[in-house]
């Protein structure tokens, strides 16, 4: 039982997103959310509200589970490079400089801890 958010071409470095997500990855859903919140690093806005999205998708999936009894944690989070926009800054001599502005993809896979009950009948 698992849902799957993703966000693309976020104008961030990906390894800066990495250290965000590095600090959610096998948390429990609500302690991801309270990191996020409180975290001062630009990517955790981003990957707060794709959070509640994963969430949302999950509960579109499985209508007939509340969500306090599914025990919802962050199975898996990613983050991928994007595009990159190349460009120019002027340099001494009349050269130029090369710019890298780098973006990235996220997908964030929330997953219910407890199993489901399967009941075979005979």
């Amino acid at each position: 039982m698992e849902a799957v958010a993703k966000l693309k071409n976020i104008p961030t470095s990906p390894q800066k997103m990495r250290l965000v997500v590095d600090m959610i990855r096998g948390q429990k859903v609500n302690r991801a959310l309270g990191i996020l919140k409180f975290e001062p690093k630009v990517g955790a806005k981003h990957i707060e509200k794709l959070l509640l999205s994963a969430i949302a998708n999950w509960q579109n999936k499985h209508e007939e589970v509340k969500l306090e009894d599914a025990d919802l944690y962050v199975k898996t989070v990613f983050v991928d490079g994007g595009a990159s926009i190349k460009r120019l800054r002027p340099a001494p001599q009349g050269r130029g400089h090369r710019i890298l502005k780098r973006s990235n993809h996220i997908t964030i896979v929330v997953a219910s801890a407890s199993a489901p009950s399967i009941s075979i009948e005979e």
